[in-house]
């Protein structure tokens, strides 16, 4: 192919927005040549390159959106560290069906016991299967929806983290909210009710959540909401955190 089509192709190819298209046509047409393969093969091959290429862009941006401190797997959960937590129940999880159904997951246990870790393989899987994904403290989430109710962009916010497929609020009941705070967290899960997911790691049981939300009233009308479709996910048990900071000081012992 001569310079003046070639950059002409390339020039439509961006205009089309497909960068793996520009990127390996030219290589991948010698492999199809040298292999005796006819144009519909090429042609096959390369989309096939570019919606492999997509996908994995899609999955980079949704990941990114959902604010993750950190992205972690399920794989490398240790899950004989924590016995009482059901294996299967999670990988079931994992495959996202509760998601579709818009039901919710309720992680208990103490402090250092994998919760967060849990919730972000969750949060991983769904963003791998296509889902919109956000990640957030209960702490900053109640934050940020007092500034924006101060600033007058509270029904912008809500309607935004309402939209969102799987709305991960970590570590409730470590800080006791405001009545303010409490009432807009609870209005914030009401909007999502049989709309969308929600999954809530805490290191309370439910019959102390009313310390984090002041009134019994609020909490049953909360808990309501949050048990009527809801996975629990059982997490008591040693320290997980500390579990792992042991055995990495051993291995670096041997």
């Amino acid at each position: 192919m001569t310079l003046a089509p070639k950059i002409l192709l390339a020039d439509h190819l961006k205009t089309l927005k497909l960068p793996t298209f520009l990127r390996e046509y030219d290589k991948l047409a010698r492999q199809c040549a040298a292999e005796g393969l006819d144009h519909v093969q090429f042609l096959a091959r390369l989309v096939e390159l570019e919606l492999i290429d997509r996908e994995r862009r899609m999955i980079e941006r949704r990941i990114k959106a959902a604010k993750f401190p950190a992205t972690k797997s399920l794989d490398s959960f240790d899950f004989k560290a924590i016995p009482k937590l059901n294996k299967m129940q999670v990988l079931e999880l994992a495959r996202c069906e509760w998601i579709d159904r818009r039901e919710n997951v309720i992680a208990l246990g103490p402090s250092g016991t994998g919760k967060t870790h849990i919730s972000l393989g969750l949060g991983l899987a769904a963003c791998q299967k296509g889902m919109s994904v956000s990640f957030v403290t209960a702490a900053a989430l109640v934050n940020e929806l007092m500034e924006a109710r101060d600033e007058r962009r509270l029904l912008r916010l809500q309607k935004q983290l309402a939209g969102v497929k799987l709305l991960i609020i970590d570590e409730l009941g470590f800080v006791p909210l405001s009545k303010t705070g409490a009432e807009l967290l609870f209005e914030l899960i009401s909007q999502r009710y049989e709309r969308g997911s929600t999954m809530i790691t805490s290191n309370l049981p439910f019959d102390e959540w009313t310390e984090t939300f002041g009134t019994e009233r609020l909490t049953g009308a909360l808990l309501d909401r949050l048990t009527h479709h809801v996975n629990i996910l059982e997490m008591n048990g040693d320290s997980y955190r500390l579990g792992q900071s042991r055995a990495r000081k051993a291995q670096a012992a041997t």
